[in-house]
């Protein structure tokens, strides 16, 4: 029997990086966008470390690095006095992630580079018009340029925005605040590097009681963001021009490229999942205040979450009852998580009461800023901060993400997340000149090594299955016990740490998924 597709409504961010998710895990898509073209429009710029990741696993990092400005350094300045704050310095996180770095790269030209990654078109000029939701499938009626047509879909994700039309029709209320603030954010060709050069990182935070703002450098050009007054208008060309050479003093050439005011949200869907059938993702889930990069990130956790819950119920390895941690994990992480990180940045901006600054120290501060610190309350225990509180990295708990450092394997060099890229990964900490006793890896679904300081006896048996870590620093770096066990979910977080013992990963695996090892 054919696979009928998931259908995904929505060529934006979200969108096409949950078909690139779908595209890794060998699930037939189709990825359906009302526009002619990709988005044109000024948004987004910034990209975090753990959406870094989730590209990588996705197969697309390198054509976004490759056009993108690194940023290896968060700039914090007291605008009034134009002296620096504490600046955040992203290479504490050598240890922590391949990506110790965040970008910088307008929306408009990250998108063609996602989809360029899709070996399946998206189908512009088609709009959805309605859908049914049936046991087993849901049925859509989309508008095309040669005219009405019918799609059945196994799952229908809707990446559709923060209107979205599909959230409106399960009838989904979206709850939260918008504040009468608003933010504008606009885009000028200028050369600040030679003509009008200041020692500021090229993504730099100037705080201000009456008026802060953000500076972007981007690959070619500058942005600014800053607040509007409530009730104020949006300036013209000409008044915006006049306020950026308030921020950077006069120049002898400036050109605007381009404009767009923010209303500014903490609102989140009250439902994220109709019948295990359709999924609210990105904007048409949450609509989270534009700071600290937390809006477009916080939707690719959702496209992070969700993707390998499909290929796991679609391949029969899991009960349909997986896709409810879904909405059970990624729903906290945008009322509590990015919602409240997002409201306390605004406030340090502003020097307003309540305002809370990320982290103890200068690794717990980077982690923290670059979405690192993500927690997924994987267990239902209500643990979801993504704050890190602790001045050094701490022992890693179930819903972490996993610290992604080099191992050595029997056939080179590899990381942790690359191992969990496709499947559960299970890695004992041991000592392997003990012959522990390590199952085979006989599984496409769980995976099983062992990781030692000590390189595996050649006839152990455990050379296939061991993972060398000189120094223990990776050892350290999970800080777990000794004859331990993490099992890694394929989406890299911690689903769960517990003693070794025989059969204790199957068991693990078979209580998250519901299903035995295939």
């Amino acid at each position: 029997m054919t696979q009928l597709p998931v259908v995904v409504v929505g060529a934006g961010p979200i969108g096409l990086t949950a078909a690139l998710g779908l595209e890794h895990y060998g699930i037939p898509y189709v990825l359906l966008e009302e526009d002619a073209t990709l988005s044109s429009d000024t948004k987004a710029g910034t990209t975090l470390s753990r959406t870094l990741e989730i590209w990588n696993r996705y197969g697309a990092v390198d054509r976004i690095l490759g056009a993108a400005l690194r940023i290896d350094e968060i700039g914090d300045i007291d605008r009034a006095t134009n002296t620096p704050r504490a600046s955040v310095q992203l290479a504490e996180l050598a240890n922590d992630t391949q990506f110790p770095f965040v970008i910088n790269l307008p929306q408009q030209k990250m998108e063609p580079l996602l989809a360029a990654a899709l070996s399946t078109p998206v189908r512009t000029q088609h709009r959805m018009t309605s859908f049914d939701v049936r046991d087993d499938r849901v049925v859509l009626q989309v508008e095309t340029p040669d005219g009405p047509q019918e799609l059945e879909a196994s799952y229908l994700l809707a990446c559709d925005g923060g209107r979205s039309r599909i959230r409106d029709a399960l009838g989904v209320k979206v709850v939260g605040e918008t504040l009468p603030e608003r933010y504008m954010l606009i885009d000028v060709v200028v050369d600040l590097d030679v003509n009008n050069a200041r020692d500021y990182p090229y993504l730099a935070y100037f705080a201000d009681k009456s008026e802060w703002m953000v500076l972007i450098r981007q690959p070619d050009n500058w942005r600014f963001l800053f607040p509007l007054a409530p009730g104020a208008d949006a300036p013209d060309d000409e008044d915006l021009l006049v306020k950026v050479k308030q921020f950077i003093g006069e120049v002898d050439r400036i050109e605007l490229l381009g404009s767009v005011v923010y209303n500014v949200h903490h609102r989140v869907a009250e439902q994220w999942t109709k019948d295990r059938r359709v999924f609210l993702m990105g904007d048409a889930a949450h609509l989270i205040t534009p700071m600290w990069a937390l809006g477009l990130n916080t939707g690719a956790l959702d496209a992070s979450n969700l993707p390998w819950r499909l290929a796991w119920v679609l391949r029969g390895w899991a009960e349909p009852s997986l896709l409810d941690g879904y909405e059970q994990e990624q729903r906290p992480v945008a009322i509590e998580g990015s919602g409240e990180m997002a409201e306390a940045a605004r406030k340090y901006m502003s020097f307003q009461q309540g305002a809370v600054t990320a982290g103890t120290s200068d690794w717990a501060t980077a982690y923290t800023r670059t979405l690192l610190s993500v927690r997924l309350d994987v267990d239902g225990s209500g643990d979801w901060s993504m704050v890190a509180t602790s001045a050094e990295p701490p022992t890693v708990r179930a819903g972490d993400r996993a610290p992604d450092l080099v191992l050595q394997s029997p056939t080179g060099r590899v990381t942790i997340h690359d191992l969990c890229r496709d499947s559960f990964v299970a890695l004992y900490f041991t000592d392997v000149r003990r012959r522990p006793e390590i199952p085979v890896n006989g599984s496409p679904a769980l995976q099983h090594y062992a990781v030692s300081r000590w390189d595996a006896p050649h006839d152990s048996g455990l050379r296939d299955r061991a993972l060398f870590d000189p120094g223990s620093v990776a050892t350290k770096r999970y800080g777990v016990p000794p004859e331990t066990v993490v099992l890694l979910r394929p989406d890299g977080h911690v689903a769960a740490v517990a003693p070794m013992g025989t059969g204790v990963a199957e068991e693990l695996y078979s209580r998250i998924t519901g299903r035995e090892v295939p």
